[in-house]
């Protein structure tokens, strides 16, 4: 593969990946709770959404081994934006919560086999050289998929409300305009994306060499040494952002007499897909420096400070309401950059843990349990918050930093790992 080849495809598929997940797990909270949804349903039903990502890894090896990865791109890019379609029709209809839930769901197993697909193609497309010069490329535009769909989105479908003066029709219009994006993204996919000579399906390989070879790889996982304090990582260091991401959006919507800050859908979209992307990207992108240069271990501790010190803005902002939008926003960018610098340490823990044999499938079945320790405790989010209320809400969540400090402690990591 030239480069220039690449620059073609790399781009648009790395953003037809982050799009998805983002429009599942976000734009779907927001929309629900702007049709008048409960915060308790809200979190409940959109965190299901994210279980396909959970047991991704159970299926990853049959798409292996049925066709080729770049059939399953393109299949799976045509079905996003026939359910997208299928949300856009069905949002002014009676029932539209249990429609548009049954086709979120299919969009998030749709969505998962797409991200399956399209890393294994890009290992198989492009030279170990050429892999690592792209890294930088592929991440760019998955987090310009998040600002589209956090941000431009958002804002656009605030702009619609205003326009034409009905919620439904302002998110079906977006919806709509959501499919025709991956439309074109397959069109244009069909003709960019090369064949590679690797790309194919394997029906030599028999049924029972692939199930022997599926336990394995479970079985050596749960072997590892250290792999109890691993699992408590991977599925409560993010216990407070677990809670707070799905009920962040319903409280910037909430009138300030429900204890809310009142926030327009336009000015939700700036905040948070805006602003606070940049500030997570910018806290990324300087976590990984640190890292880099001193190790993991060195950068541990201050990393889980990071992650958990800044979440006390929504306290401060629970209590005071205010309705400074420059104050609202600065306290946004300041929790998602200490959020996006203390992740680093989470994501990099992952690698480390999956280093051996079986790397590829063990970070798999890693990132299995990381989705899994987003979704439980978003699930009843929403109930903690409709019990306590937003200040002792947030409260809560400084409460949970404390289970983030316990299950750091107990992990060890070599001092050497991540140093230059």
């Amino acid at each position: 593969m030239k480069k220039h080849t690449a620059w073609s495809w790399i781009p648009t598929l790395y953003f037809a990946e982050g799009l998805p997940y983002v429009a599942i797990t976000t734009l779907s909270l927001v929309m629900y709770k702007r049709m008048g949804i409960s915060n308790a349903e809200c979190a409940l039903y959109t965190a299901w959404l994210g279980f396909p990502w959970v047991i991704k890894p159970l299926w990853s090896p049959f798409v292996d081994l049925i066709k080729t990865k770049r059939y399953w791109i393109l299949a799976m890019q045509l079905l996003l934006g026939a359910g997208f379609a299928g949300i856009a029709f069905t949002i002014p209809a009676e029932s539209f919560l249990q429609i548009t839930l049954a086709f979120f769901f299919l969009l998030a197993f749709s969505s998962a086999t797409h991200d399956i697909a399209a890393d294994g193609f890009y290992m198989l497309s492009l030279t170990s050289h050429e892999q690592a010069f792209h890294i930088g490329v592929r991440n760019t535009f998955y987090r310009l998929a998040t600002i589209t769909g956090q941000g431009l989105l958002i804002m656009l479908a605030g702009r619609l409300e205003k326009l034409t003066g009905s919620i439904s029709y302002a998110w079906s219009i977006t919806f709509f305009i959501l499919s025709g994006l991956f439309i074109a993204l397959w069109l244009y996919h069909t003709s960019v994306l090369p064949r590679p000579q690797n790309d194919r399906s394997k029906p030599s390989v028999a049924p029972t060499l692939l199930l022997k070879e599926f336990f394995q790889t479970f079985y050596s996982f749960f072997r590892k040494e250290g792999i109890w304090s691993a699992l408590l990582f991977m599925l409560l260091y993010r216990l407070p952002e677990a809670q707070l991401t799905k009920m962040n959006i319903p409280f910037f919507i909430d009138p300030i007499e429900q204890g809310g800050l009142g926030l327009s859908t336009e000015e939700i979209g700036f905040t948070l897909g805006t602003l606070g992307v940049i500030g997570l990207t910018i806290g990324g992108i300087l976590g990984g420096i640190a890292v880099s240069r001193h190790g993991l271990r060195k950068w541990l501790w201050p990393m889980v400070w990071a992650i958990s010190l800044p979440d006390a803005v929504y306290v401060y902002l629970s209590y005071s309401q205010t309705s400074n939008l420059f104050l609202i926003n600065s306290c946004v960018f300041v929790e998602q950059f200490g959020y996006g610098f203390g992740f680093t340490a989470y994501m990099l823990y992952l690698i480390y843990f999956s280093n051996g044999t079986y790397k590829t499938a063990h970070y798999a079945i890693c990132t299995g349990f990381m989705a899994l320790g987003m979704m439980l405790p978003g699930m009843i989010a929403g109930f903690i918050q409709e019990k306590l209320g937003y200040p002792h809400f947030f409260l809560w969540i400084m409460l949970c930093c404390v289970v983030t400090f316990v299950v750091t402690y107990f992990l060890k990591i070599d001092p050497n790992f991540g140093k230059k």
